[in-house]
C-alpha cells in the first residue's frame, strides 16, 4: 500500500457534455474533459477556445472614468505636474509603467514615485503626498493602491492637490475623498467584469486616454495580471492572451534582457514563465528595497541599460531567495525544538531581524511543510513591535479569527487565506495561544489534510501527442482557470528505474488495457523502493511531450502516487544485508524472526528484531520483514491475520535448506534399518562417511533418519552405538516430530523459500482474501 499525504478528491466529467463539447467544437476527449469540469455549457466552452476581441470591455464602462480621462486632458493642456503613485509589487511596477508611458506619449509632465515597503509602508503615504506637493504637483494618479488611503488623500486635497485612484483591492465601508475613483468594484456590479489587476485597471485608463485599444501595453498587462494571481478568466483571460502572444515577438529592450537574465527562451514565454522567472524578479526588487528601479527597467529604451536593470533584478531575486531560504530553516527548528509552537494548530513563529519584506513567502513554505495556519513575525526591539504576514488554509478564516483578538492586534488587515499584521513583541505567544483554542473548534483531523482536487481522470488510449499540443488552445492557466490535474486509475508499472547523477529522480513506463506510457517522477526517486511490481497503481501529474532527436513522445510528469493494494518486496537470496536494509522504511517496520539463530545473524545491522513463537504482538506495523521461516506454515497464517500487513518485505534466511535435500524414500529408511539390524552394534560417528556414500545419502540425511528411528523407538543409543530395538512396535515414520518438522520445513522452503514471485505473491493474496470475507 502506498498512501499519499493528501486526500484525493476526482472530479468525474458528465460523459454526455464531454461528447457534446468533442462533436460541436471538434476538439480531444482529452480537451474536451477539461473543459466540462471547469464550465456549464457549450458557448462558455467556444469562447475559452476562440478568444474574441469584444471580450475586451469598453473602459468607459468603469465609473469614474469619463471624468478621469477629463481631469487628465486638462492638465495636460494647462501643462500641469502630475504624480503616479505606484506601489513596490510587480503589479503596481507594472501599472506605473502603463501609465507613465501613456502620459509620456501624451506629452505630460509627469514623474512616478513608489512608496518604500519598510520606511513608508502600504499605499498612499502622507510624507510622500507632503514632498509632491512642495514640488509643484498638481494631479496624483494611484496605480494599484489608494481606495485604503483615506487620511493621506484628504491631505493632498486640503494641500490643493487632485487625486485619482484606480486601484483593485477590496474597498472598505469609506471610500477616500479622491476626486475620482475608479475601482472595477465600485460601485458594486457597475462594471461587466470585477476581477482585474491593478495594471488592468491601469490598462483601461490607457485605452480611453488613447481612444484605443494601446496594443503596445499589452505586455506589462500580461506581466503583472500573471504576477498578482487574480484569476484568469473574463477579461483578464484575453488581456494574458494577448500579452503573452505580444511577449514572444516582443521587441522591447526589458523582455530580451529580462529572458537572458532569467534564462529562458523568448518564444516559449507563457503563464508559467512569467509566474516562475519573471513575476519573482520584479516583485524581488520591492521586498527587499527601493521598488523603483523595477519601473526603470520597464522603461528601458535601449539594451544595454535593460541588460543592466535585470542584473540587478537577478541580484536582489537571489538575494531574496538566501533570506527565504535562511528565515525558513530557522522557523522550521523552532517548531521542531518547542512543542508549544509545534504542537499549537496555528503555527506562530517570531524573530528579531527578519526581513519582512520576505516573511510571506516563509509562512507560505511553512503552510506547505506542515498544513496549519501560520504567521511569521519580525521583530523590532527597539519598538518592541512584531510585524508580519499569515498564510491559512482551507476551514480557518484567517482575517476573521485576528479580528477576535483586536485587544492585542492594533494594526491588522487581509483575507480568509493571507493577511498582514503589527502587534507589541511581548503578546505573541498570548497571539498563537488565542489562535489554537479557536482553531480547535474549527479544524478537524479531516481539514488538516490536504486536499488534492484532481479535475481529469483518463486512459491512456487518450494519451497522444496531438492531445497534448491541443491543451495548448485552453491557455493560460491560472487562478481561477487552473492548469488541470490528471489522473491515472489502476494503472501497472511495465518498468521501473532510478535515473539521474544521485538516482533521486525515476523513469516508469505505465501500462493498462489501453496502451503503455512513459513517465517520469523528478525527485521521487524514493518510489523504486515503494513501488512493487503487479500492483495496480493511480497515479496524478500533468502530460507533456518529450522531444528527443527530432521525435515527439507523450509523457506524464509525476508529483503523486496510491495504491490501496497490499504489496510484497521479494528480497529472498539477497546477500548484501546492507544494501537491502536501506531500501527498507525501518522505523515503519517490524523486522520478524522466527528462530532464534536469525536475531543472532542479523542483530549487527538490524537492532530491533520480534521474535515470534506461538504468541503474536497485536502491536506489529503495518510493514513486516519476514527474515526466516517459521516451523509450522499455521504461525505464519497466524501472524498475517494478526497483522494485516500493508507490505511483506520476504528475506527468508535459511542457512539449513532441507528443500534439496529432500525427504528420504521410504526404501531409503528400509535399507538403513537393514543395516543396522544386521550389525549388533555400529558406531554412527567412526562410520558415518562411509555410511553415506555406501547409500549415497549425505551426511545430513543419514543423521536425520537416525533421529526419526531414536523418536520412534527403532533404536537405542548408548556410548555412541547404535543398536536396533528388537521389541519395537510397529509405528508409522510420520509419527516422529523430526519426520514431520522435515516435511513441514521442505513443504515451507518450497511455498516461500523457492516459489517464484507470482506463486509466493498469490499464497499471500489467497490469505488476504480470506481473512476478508472471514
Amino acid at each position: 500500500m502506498i498512501q499519499s499525504s493528501k486526500k484525493w478528491k476526482i472530479q468525474i466529467p458528465d460523459e454526455m457534455f464531454v461528447q457534446q463539447l468533442q462533436n460541436n467544437l471538434h476538439i480531444s476527449s482529452l480537451t474536451a474533459k477539461i473543459l466540462a469540469s471547469r464550465v456549464k455549457t457549450l458557448d462558455e466552452a467556444r469562447n475559452i477556445i476562440h478568444m474574441k476581441d469584444d471580450q475586451l470591455h469598453n473602459p468607459y464602462l468603469l465609473t469614474g472614468m469619463k471624468e478621469a480621462v477629463e481631469r487628465i486632458e486638462l492638465a495636460l493642456h494647462r501643462g500641469e505636474k502630475i504624480l503616479i503613485y505606484g506601489d513596490y509589487d510587480a503589479d503596481g511596477i507594472t501599472s506605473t509603467s502603463v501609465i507613465l508611458h501613456t502620459l509620456l506619449d501624451l506629452g505630460a509632465d509627469v514623474d512616478f514615485e513608489i512608496p518604500n515597503r519598510f520606511t513608508h509602508g502600504y499605499g498612499p503615504n502622507e510624507e510622500l503626498f507632503r514632498l509632491a506637493h512642495e514640488k509643484g504637483i498638481q494631479l496624483i494618479i494611484t496605480v494599484d493602491n489608494g481606495i485604503s488611503g483615506i487620511e493621506p488623500i484628504r491631505i493632498a486635497k486640503e494641500l490643493g492637490m487632485d487625486v485619482i485612484v484606480t486601484d483593485h483591492h477590496e474597498p472598505g465601508e469609506e471610500l477616500p475623498p479622491a476626486d475620482v475613483i475608479i475601482h472595477p468594484r465600485v460601485p458594486e456590479g457597475k462594471y461587466p467584469f470585477g476581477e482585474l489587476a491593478g495594471v488592468g485597471v491601469a490598462f483601461k485608463l490607457a485605452h480611453a486616454l488613447y481612444g484605443e485599444v494601446p496594443e503596445h501595453l499589452f505586455e506589462y498587462v500580461a506581466l503583472g495580471t500573471i504576477a498578482d494571481l487574480v484569476p484568469l478568466t473574463g477579461e483578464n483571460r484575453y488581456i494574458v492572451r494577448k500579452g503573452l502572444e505580444k511577449l514572444r515577438k516582443s521587441n522591447h529592450p526589458w523582455v530580451q534582457a529580462l529572458c537572458e537574465a532569467s534564462g529562458v527562451k523568448q518564444h516559449e514565454i507563457d503563464e508559467e514563465i512569467i509566474g516562475f522567472y519573471f513575476g519573482p524578479r520584479l516583485n524581488a526588487i520591492g521586498r527587499l528595497g527601493d521598488a523603483k528601479p523595477g519601473v526603470e527597467f520597464l522603461m528601458s529604451e535601449d539594451l544595454a541599460s535593460a541588460t543592466m536593470g535585470a542584473k540587478l533584478l537577478n541580484e536582489k531575486n537571489n538575494e531574496r531567495k538566501e533570506y527565504v531560504n535562511s528565515i525558513t530553516e530557522e522557523a522550521i527548528e523552532m517548531i521542531e525544538n518547542n512543542s508549544d509552537i509545534s504542537n499549537s494548530l496555528v503555527l506562530v513563529v517570531a524573530k528579531e531581524g527578519w526581513n519582512p519584506g520576505v516573511i510571506g513567502i516563509v509562512a507560505s513554505r511553512l503552510v506547505e511543510k506542515y498544513y496549519k495556519p501560520t504567521i511569521v513575525l519580525s521583530i523590532d526591539s527597539e519598538l518592541g513591535l512584531a510585524k508580519g504576514s499569515g498564510r491559512s488554509i482551507e476551514g480557518f478564516h484567517l482575517y476573521n479569527e485576528l479580528a477576535k483578538n483586536r485587544d492585542i492586534l492594533p494594526h491588522f488587515g487581509g483575507h480568509p487565506m493571507a493577511a498582514g499584521m503589527t502587534l507589541s513583541a511581548e503578546h505573541i505567544d498570548e497571539l498563537r495561544a488565542r489562535l489554537h483554542q479557536q482553531a480547535t473548534t474549527c479544524l478537524s483531523d479531516e481539514l488538516l489534510t490536504p486536499t488534492l482536487y484532481i479535475d481529469v481522470p483518463i486512459d491512456l488510449s487518450e494519451v497522444t501527442v496531438e492531445a497534448i499540443e491541443e491543451l495548448q488552445k485552453l491557455k493560460p492557466f491560472g487562478v481561477g482557470f487552473e492548469k488541470p490535474i490528471f489522473v491515472i486509475q489502476q494503472v501497472s508499472i511495465r518498468s521501473m528505474r532510478k535515473i539521474g547523477a544521485n538516482e533521486n529522480h525515476i523513469k516508469m513506463e505505465l501500462e493498462d488495457a489501453y496502451g503503455i506510457l512513459d513517465a517520469v517522477g523528478f525527485n521521487k526517486g524514493y518510489l523504486f523502493n515503494e513501488i512493487s511490481y503487479g500492483v495496480k497503481l493511480s497515479i496524478v501529474g500533468d502530460l507533456q511531450i518529450n522531444e528527443w532527436q527530432g521525435r515527439k513522445k507523450p509523457q506524464f510528469l509525476l508529483s503523486d502516487v496510491q495504491t490501496l493494494e497490499w504489496q510484497l518486496f521479494d528480497y529472498r537470496g539477497k546477500v548484501n544485508v546492507n544494501h537491502w536494509v536501506g531500501n527498507i522504511p525501518i522505523e515503519e517496520s517490524s523486522f520478524i524472526a522466527f528462530r532464534e539463530e536469525t536475531i543472532q545473524y542479523f542483530q549487527a545491522v538490524i537492532p530491533s528484531i520480534q521474535l515470534v513463537e506461538d504468541e503474536i504482538d497485536n502491536s506489529l506495523s503495518p510493514f513486516i520483514v519476514l527474515l526466516d521461516l517459521p516451523k509450522r506454515i499455521h504461525t505464519m497464517e497466524k501472524l498475517i491475520e494478526i497483522a494485516k500487513p500493508q507490505r511483506i518485505y520476504a528475506v527468508f534466511y535459511t542457512p539449513n535448506s532441507q528443500y534439496f535435500n529432500g525427504m528420504p524414500t521410504r526404501k531409503h529408511f528400509a535399507q538403513y534399518y537393514t543395516f543396522l539390524k544386521n550389525r549388533p552394534f555400529f558406531n554412527l560417528n567412526e562410520h558415518i562417511h562411509q555410511l553415506s556414500k555406501h547409500f549415497g545419502l549425505n551426511v545430513d540425511t543419514i543423521k536425520f533418519m537416525t533421529k526419526v528411528f531414536f523418536e520412534l523407538g527403532f533404536v537405542t543409543i548408548e556410548n555412541g552405538l547404535l543398536s536396533v530395538n528388537e521389541f519395537a512396535s510397529k509405528r508409522s515414520l510420520t509419527e516422529a516430530t523430526t519426520y514431520q518438522l522435515r516435511q513441514q520445513q521442505i513443504e515451507l522452503e518450497q511455498k516461500f523459500l523457492y516459489s517464484t514471485y507470482s506463486e509466493l505473491k498469490q499464497w499471500f493474496d489467497n490469505r488476504m482474501k480470506e481473512l476478508s470475507y472471514s
